[in-house]
């Protein structure tokens, strides 16, 4: 017996070290979240669906690797959804790829694939090397009636459909585009020395108010920070902004404590949240009642809450936190930015505002804070963003105030 064990241990010890050695880890470099369809608004079109068409979606991923695969998404479908063909490739900025990057994506080795109603589906790994910051062309190939899809409204970057037909391979001419993210929800690298930031958010994070095609919105502008720093760790920055979404309650998507456990925590090679989220509780809860409430999974969103206070934020706050810390990961608060002027503003809200962000800055629960609140506010007027850093409704972004957010952000906190 001690003779077969010694002769186990010798071969074990003679083979090559690639053939023991652990996989490279898989780590989140580009997300949208998925949110359920919806009708036409005054700001949006309806949800869209597809029959016998292709989509060629462009992402900005953030860190690179050897290899990627794909999340795809049917998570509010009400059918099963067959897919008949993905490929991906190198982006050139257009509907066009880069000559040679084309690469087959497979599912469990096959060419398609079909995603129950309300469930996702990760692709095989793809032999595709990325750069940090590359911009990768997604194709899927619906053949089906695909009903309204499960969408990431606010996309800020050109979607191209074909006409009928499977397009995924070479060049085509679009029949028309969009502005959403449809059926992609996250793309994956495996690399050995990554790691991965989430931002759970809202319209701010997810870049209402600066230039589509750009990529500035401001987790864009951090990721281009990390990677100018240099150093060893490729820098994952997965942006789970949904505009319009609370902390407390659902509305536009599930809240920021519904949706944790899919955005956050099943995030590959997470190591880091920042959370900034909370002016849409404030404005819901505190402001003006709008002519329409918004509605998520048939419910109607509460319009105005007279007993909403600090402590009701502040205790969402704090789930978020215990839950990030029970997996390990490190999380930073943000303070929320001025809101004076936009249409949901008022006095009320204000003061809970600001009774919030003094519990983040001085609570010390928070892994650490992010004071943008004091990076856009206007030293004049403490309660409104400066001129020049809102997109011209003292809510969102400009690409110059996304500029600044990122700019604020200490990245010794990131190591």
């Amino acid at each position: 017996m001690v003779r077969s064990r010694t002769l186990i241990l010798s071969a074990v010890l003679a083979l090559p070290f690639t053939a023991i050695a652990q996989t490279a880890p898989w780590v989140g470099s580009w997300g949208a979240s998925p949110l359920p369809p919806s009708a036409a608004t005054p700001r949006f079109p309806a949800t869209p669906g597809f029959t016998n068409q292709t989509i060629r979606q462009i992402v900005r991923l953030s860190a690179g690797g050897d290899k990627v695969r794909l999340r795809l998404t049917n998570e509010y479908g009400t059918q099963p959804l067959r897919i008949g063909a993905v490929r991906v490739a190198l982006a050139d900025g257009t509907s066009a790829v880069v000559k040679g990057s084309e690469h087959v994506v497979t599912f469990a080795g096959k060419g398609s694939a079909t995603i129950p109603a309300g469930a996702p589906l990760v692709s095989d790994p793809v032999d595709l090397r990325v750069a940090d910051l590359a911009s990768l062309s997604v194709s899927l190939y619906f053949p089906d009636d695909t009903g309204q899809c499960t969408c990431h409204q606010v996309g800020l970057q050109e979607a191209y459909v074909s006409a009928a037909g499977d397009f995924t391979t070479g060049v085509f001419s679009p029949d028309k585009t969009l502005q959403a993210r449809a059926f992609l929800s996250g793309v994956e690298v495996q690399s050995a020395r990554a790691k991965a930031i989430v931002v759970l958010g809202d319209s701010i994070s997810d870049g209402v108010g600066s230039t589509a095609g750009t990529n500035n919105r401001w987790p864009d502008l951090l990721a281009e920070r990390l990677k100018k720093r240099g150093g060893d760790t490729h820098w994952g920055v997965v942006n789970h902004g949904i505009s319009g979404n609370r902390v407390l309650a659902d509305g536009a998507g599930a809240s920021a404590l519904a949706r944790l456990d899919r955005d956050v925590l099943s995030v590959p090679g997470a190591a880091y949240v920042i959370v900034f989220e909370g002016v849409n509780d404030l404005g819901r809860a505190l402001g003006p009642p709008p002519a329409t409430a918004p509605v998520a999974t048939g419910r109607p969103a509460p319009l105005v809450d007279p007993v909403f206070g600090s402590d009701l934020l502040i205790d969402g706050y704090r789930q978020i936190i215990a839950r990030a810390h029970a997996r390990g990961l490190r999380i930073y608060g943000a303070t929320i930015a001025p809101y004076e002027g936009a249409a949901y503003w008022s006095s009320d809200g204000d003061k809970v505002r600001m009774a919030v962000n003094d519990w983040i800055r001085k609570s010390g629960e928070f892994d650490g804070v992010l004071d943008f609140d004091a990076v856009l506010r206007d030293p004049a007027r403490p309660a409104q963003i400066t001129d020049g850093l809102h997109a011209g409704d003292h809510l969102h972004g400009s690409d110059a105030g996304y500029r600044k957010v990122a700019d604020s952000i200490d990245l010794k906190l990131f190591r």
